[in-house]
Formats: C-alpha cells, structure tokens, sequence
C-alpha cells in the first residue's frame, strides 16, 4: 500500500535528518533498533502509540508520517 511506504521512507528520512542511529531511536521511544528496522523496511507496523511518539519526537504531524499530507507542520504543543 503506498500510505506505508511513505510512512516507511518518512521515518528512515526524518531519523536520517536527525543524524540518530535505529538504536538511538529506538531508546527514545522504547523499542529495539530491530524493531526500528522493521518499521522502515516496511517488514513491521506501528501501532497508535508509537505513532504518536515518532510524531512528537520528530516535530511533524501524524498525518505526514501517514502520507496523508506533505505538510510536516507540528500542530502539537
């Protein structure tokens, strides 16, 4: 489905951009740099929670991780 490779290309992009490794991620938002590596080779989905997580670490909205938007603008607060 194209939604998950976006999602998928968005976080290995937005992690890159950061300079972080999987790993460092991963510690961030409480998963293993495997499971990070699934969520970006598209092997694994995220669920609700984690996708809230990334969102906020990253400052984008959920919508853009999703691909429902191009529009990376944070809405959080």
């Amino acid at each position: 489905m194209q939604k998950t490779i976006l999602f998928n290309q968005r976080l290995s992009l937005l992690r890159k951009q950061k300079g972080i490794s999987q790993k460092q991620l991963g510690e961030v938002i409480g998963l293993s740099n495997k499971a990070i590596c699934t969520l970006e080779n598209g092997t694994r989905e995220t669920t609700f929670e984690n996708l809230v997580l990334l969102a906020e670490f990253f400052h984008v909205s959920t919508d853009y991780l999703l691909g429902v938007t191009d529009d990376p603008a944070w809405r959080g607060s």
